[in-house]
């Protein structure tokens, strides 16, 4: 059987199951709205600073005989939010906001399948948001529905995050999703219903479809794989005087936790110090504009100087309430970064506590700062727990994600 893949910004798990399908001769095509290749005139082009954000949608060489693209709508979103425009790009009714592109992209996939007998197309690998009009299609013409959920249901993110709101009232306006319209939930749960089979990427996420309201179809965990492991990670010995150097990134946001760190950071003092990645998702939040001047804040970096900057600090701390995965932590892991993360992520699947990481309950300060504060006592905790996290990274490369995902497919 062959399949059509499509997600219009094509994340390092997309890449990775395009390519694993490819590998496998399942790929029949795959479709995305903007797709970059080494040595190529788009590559030339991302060279100048205006337009290198196109390098983050570079794909392996082997994907561009089966790649289609569906640009326009994409393209101007970026052009949009470099100029300003926020009107064109205001969710859901901006023309160029992201539920645009990825509609635009559905309803070409929905187009293409027309002549899926011919191509010997049997199914189509889609997900979340992107689903609907791909499937519905598909359904009609008896192929089968593969739909990926990254993030986690919806029911199960609005209850808990509604109740995070009720706890830093001043950080509601750093969360995300609180706002979604009804006919956007519904669509995400039409998409659940036409799905044959789920894929997810944490035990956590499969957890969140509880709330789901109707039969689910089978649900399969299949944790993403770890970046090359860092060769050149050199640990200090550190001494109980020493600083420990913590990181953040991820967006600026209270479903992150960030809010949790900030407290823990600040009732901990100066045995600490933070480093903090990610963008603002808005400037209306001035408790976030307050802690950020007492750190050191890098808005944005590119790919490589993150996983540079991760090799350069002691312990990536990652308080999320609510993620499907959270690529930060394989991605730190993979650099001999240990990892604090929590439960409600993909930290339990990949994190043994106090061997190669520490994972703590969602929401809570007191346990952030107590497991911190231990690592202050015993620094030699980080050194240990962070060659075992390169060890665990060298396990399970993305190509052990990739092989596993199309196995299950196959199957």
């Amino acid at each position: 059987m062959k399949l059509i893949l499509h997600h219009s910004q094509g994340n390092a798990n997309v890449r990775a199951s395009a390519v694993g399908f490819a590998e496998a001769g399942l790929l029949s095509e795959f479709h995305t709205s903007i797709a970059c290749f080494q040595g190529s005139l788009l590559d030339s082009i991302a060279e100048v600073s205006f337009f290198s954000e196109i390098r983050r949608r570079r794909f392996d060489p082997l994907l561009k005989p089966l790649t289609h693209i569906s640009p326009v709508v994409e393209v101007g979103r970026l052009l949009s939010l470099r100029a300003g425009f926020k009107k064109f790009t205001k969710p859901e009714t901006g023309v160029f906001c992201v539920e645009a592109a990825i509609r635009s992209l559905d309803k070409k996939v929905a187009g293409a399948l027309k002549n899926a007998e011919e191509k010997g197309i049997g199914g189509v690998y889609a997900y979340e948001d992107g689903a609907l009009y791909s499937f519905r299609e598909a359904r009609r013409l008896g192929l089968k529905c593969f739909y990926d959920l990254p993030t986690g249901y919806w029911r199960a993110k609005l209850r808990i995050l509604e109740e995070e709101k009720k706890r830093f009232p001043e950080w509601q306006n750093t969360i995300p999703g609180l706002h979604d319209s009804n006919d956007k939930l519904a669509r995400k749960d039409e998409e659940i219903k036409m799905a044959d089979r789920i894929f997810v990427a944490s035990q956590f996420t499969a957890s969140t479809l509880k709330d789901f309201p109707g039969k689910l179809p089978p649900v399969q965990v299949i944790p993403y794989g770890f970046p090359a492991v860092s060769t050149g990670r050199d640990y200090i010995n550190n001494t109980g005087q020493q600083t420990v150097r913590l990181l953040f990134v991820g967006s600026l946001s209270q479903q992150k936790g960030i809010a949790n760190l900030f407290k823990a950071v600040d009732a901990i003092g100066s045995s600490v110090s933070l480093t903090v990645i990610g963008r603002k998702g808005n400037e209306d939040c001035p408790a976030l504009n307050t802690e950020l001047a007492k750190h050191r804040w890098i808005p944005s970096l590119p790919h490589q100087d993150i996983l540079n900057i991760m090799r350069e600090h002691d312990v990536l701390v990652f308080p999320t309430l609510f993620d499907g995965f959270g690529l930060v932590i394989s991605e730190a892991m993979s650099q001999g970064t240990p990892v604090i993360a929590t439960f409600n992520s993909g930290g339990p699947d990949i994190i043994k506590h106090g061997e190669n990481g520490w994972l703590v309950e969602a929401g809570s300060t007191a346990a952030l700062r107590a497991t911190i504060e231990d690592l202050i006592k015993n620094p030699a905790a980080i050194v240990k727990s962070g060659r075992a996290a390169m060890e665990t990274a060298r396990l399970r490369p993305w190509e052990v994600f990739q092989k596993e995902l199309a196995d299950s497919i196959k199957q």
